[in-house]
């Protein structure tokens, strides 16, 4: 491997202006094209990645050649030697490989296109499989192909992309500057195919349901609004997708899943991006105890596969995800709390009492549910560690959820929290069609009191009941906030490639 001092190409980016790097590299790439050699060509039949190049050929001794032709095409990311004998770096998906190029033995067209070559162009090459001198794998360039000009240059890799405006607007750039941003997404990637074939294997099929609904519904969240311009309709932006999952069980599909994008007209924040991805399952014949296994099942092999451990560092100490995870009350950790029990059922203002004594604000439209709700996500969540499974959630804010038949009040509905943050929510699925347009008739009084967040009163769900939702455990799991955790990131754009962020200021 070449070190960093060796790193070099034909651009001072120091002392030359980007205008006249960008302008040099044209001039390369026209000279190219009017000596008949394709800038952009169609294609390159490739036969080798690095990584296979180095797994086949691991204890060569110096100076060996070994007869083996490949074909091989990346990025090339570092230049050094000059007259007869000049070092390439050129990095793929899987890695970085050093080329060998004797300039004395390569083809006219060859020895055009190394002339014009500049670091980030992507090449092909064919050669024989050898090692340097020094006794590092190589190719033995016979061939060198322009694939795509880089006319614009890339970042300084050895000091990397630091500006975090940047490294989000231009996400292409960090990835090649920053391993570590690299790392993220592949733990990102690997999360996610993880909990497919975890779902799979557990006979759950993949679906999809519509982001554009007359009705957001799902969750309790204010929408985006957009028009439909062929319908003359206002429609939504999907907040969940839980509606339409729930009607596919009712239709016959007893086990399904989305993994969904979701949009959010809500604030920007270091938890908070206003499109972020979920995924909802939901099992016939399970109820809240199926849905928490299920998500202890989900995060496990999401943290096995992408960082094979289950020990993550987060803001306020280190979690342990091996499972079992505690299940506790929310009442009861609410009661531990605040020194006093608090319950649903008690009036509105002894419970805004509480809420005030503890800094919490109060809305004169919230009911007792929402105020014991607030309890919890102001004061009790975030001294939670965990991983824990909260238990227990008033009716008022859990709209979808089946009562407790022990307390009319409360929903069999959970919370898994982790650092204190909410990871993933679930509960057994309310299927009284009566039960649920009751539901719903409050939430319209409470839009019409003004809550920007109340859930629609969705007809075609209750008529969907009426036709009969088994019982079923339905889950949701933020994908986004998991990766956090298991990235040990804090920032949520750091695991969205492309997150939402202020349009750029033009440049004067």
């Amino acid at each position: 491997m070449t070190t960093g001092a060796e790193q070099s190409g034909s651009d001072d980016r120091s002392t030359r202006p980007l205008d006249a790097l960008m302008a040099e590299r044209r001039a390369k790439r026209d000279a190219l094209a009017a000596a008949g050699i394709d800038p952009y060509p169609a294609r390159f039949d490739r036969t080798d990645l690095a990584s296979d190049v180095r797994r086949r050929f691991t204890d060569l001794g110096p100076d060996a050649r070994t007869g083996v032709e490949v074909a091989m095409a990346g990025r090339i990311t570092a230049r050094r030697g000059h007259g007869k004998l000049v070092f390439l770096s050129l990095s793929d998906r899987s890695g970085p490989i050093q080329l060998l190029v004797q300039v004395g033995e390569l083809d006219a067209r060859s020895a055009a296109v190394l002339e014009a070559c500049d670091l980030g162009d992507w090449m092909g090459v064919t050669g024989e499989v050898v090692t340097s001198r020094r006794g590092e794998l190589s190719v033995g360039v016979r061939t060198l192909v322009l694939l795509s000009k880089a006319v614009r240059p890339l970042p300084d890799k050895w000091h990397g992309l630091s500006e975090a405006d940047t490294r989000y607007r231009q996400r292409e750039l960090d990835l090649l500057a920053n391993p570590e941003t690299r790392r993220i997404f592949d733990i990102r990637f690997a999360t996610i195919a993880a909990m497919r074939r975890a779902l799979v294997d557990d006979h759950f099929v993949e679906v999809e349901t519509p982001i554009l609904q007359a009705q957001a519904g799902g969750a309790i969240a204010r929408p985006f609004v957009t028009h439909a311009n062929a319908l003359d309709v206002d429609l939504r932006l999907r907040i969940a997708p839980e509606i339409y999952l729930k009607r596919l069980v009712v239709g016959g599909y007893e086990r399904v899943f989305e993994v969904a994008r979701n949009f959010r007209n809500e604030g920007l924040s270091t938890r908070h991006n206003p499109e972020f991805t979920a995924l909802e399952a939901y099992q016939a014949f399970g109820d809240v105890a199926t849905g928490m296994e299920l998500t202890e099942r989900l995060v496990l092999a999401a943290a096995d596969a992408a960082c094979g451990r289950r020990t993550f560092a987060t803001r306020n100490g280190d979690v342990d995800l091996t499972p079992p995870w505690p299940r506790r009350e929310l009442l009861d950790l609410l009661a531990e709390a605040l020194g006093r029990p608090v319950h649903p059922s008690q009036p509105v203002g002894a419970l805004a009492a509480v809420c005030r004594e503890h800094d919490v604000e109060v809305d004169d439209a919230w009911g007792p549910g929402k105020l014991v709700f607030e309890l919890y996500d102001k004061v009790l969540l975030p001294t939670l560690l965990g991983p824990v499974l909260v238990c227990g959630f008033p009716v008022e804010v859990s709209p979808l959820a089946r009562h407790r038949p022990d307390d009319p009040v409360l929903t069999d509905r959970f919370e898994l929290v982790v650092d204190g943050r909410e990871y993933a929510n679930g509960y057994s699925e309310l299927n009284i069609p009566e039960e649920q347009a009751e539901r719903f008739r409050f939430e319209v009084e409470a839009a019409e009191r003004g809550d920007p967040e109340a859930h629609p009163a969705d007809l075609a769900f209750v008529r969907s009941l009426e036709y009969g939702l088994p019982p079923t455990a339905g889950i949701g799991i933020g994908i986004d906030r998991l990766v956090m955790l298991l990235a040990e990131v804090d920032a949520i754009r750091d695991v969205i490639l492309f997150p939402m962020l202020r349009p750029e200021v033009a440049q004067g």
